[in-house]
């Protein structure tokens, strides 16, 4: 496949490789699903106290609802941040597959292709029915803007569409990755060889750009001292 694109060997990927990294990339799907809809979570709580201690009949003072939230919100933030992390130090192993060339041994190909075409309905039902989720989470809180609802309803509310975006990108990542998954070992999509030779040659510009426009944001802000308007 391609093997004049580069002057070193291309690496072989045999089909218990292809298997391992098809389990280890649904495995991995999942926890990173569940790390960014823990930080979609994490202000949850807050919101809710917050709105509640708004009003004497809930017996909930401000402090007490910025203590209960912020813990909450630091410790769920924590976790993902951890989640990240292992996630990040095991997918290294097989970075590779995603920038490199290489070549599948005989029956590879065809066993993936096989297992993306099963898995082709549960990609487009996941997305659909969390995009569905995502447009119907707004129904409540346009309501109670209309009904005059007080605020406290209001707020818990927003805590209401914050879980249910969380679902939606839960469900929208999970199906995501795996289908990523199978285009990486066919090597198709944004994972073909021309893609790759691309982001080879853009991936360092990447960085500097980057770089570059994180440290105009922290000049200009600390200069203009103007961080809401930055």
């Amino acid at each position: 496949m391609l093997s004049h694109i580069s002057d070193k060997p291309l690496r072989k990927v045999s089909i218990e490789e292809a298997h391992e990294f098809i389990k280890s990339t649904k495995g991995c799907a999942i926890e990173v699903a569940n790390a960014t809809a823990l930080c979609i979570l994490s202000p949850v709580l807050l919101v809710i106290l917050g709105s509640l201690s708004e009003e004497s009949k809930f017996n909930i003072t401000e402090g007490i609802a910025s203590l209960i939230g912020c813990t909450a919100l630091f410790l769920l933030i924590a976790i993902a941040v951890f989640i990240y992390i292992t996630y990040g130090v095991r997918a290294s192993h097989t970075e590779h597959l995603e920038k490199e060339h290489f070549e599948t041994a005989y029956g590879v190909s065809g066993m993936v292709k096989e297992k993306r075409q099963a898995y082709e309905y549960t990609y487009a039902l996941g997305p659909a029915f969390g995009v569905v989720l995502c447009i119907v989470s707004v129904i409540p809180v346009i309501i109670a803007g209309s009904l005059n609802a007080p605020d406290y309803v209001t707020g818990c509310l927003v805590g209401l569409l914050l879980s249910m975006v969380a679902v939606e990108v839960n469900l929208t990542i999970r199906v995501s990755m795996v289908k990523a998954g199978y285009d990486i070992l066919l090597q198709e999509g944004e994972y073909s060889s021309e893609e790759k030779r691309i982001r080879c040659k853009t991936d360092p510009l990447s960085g500097v750009y980057w770089c570059f426009i994180t440290a105009v944001y922290l000049g200009w802000s600390f200069w203009t001292e103007n961080w809401k308007f930055t």
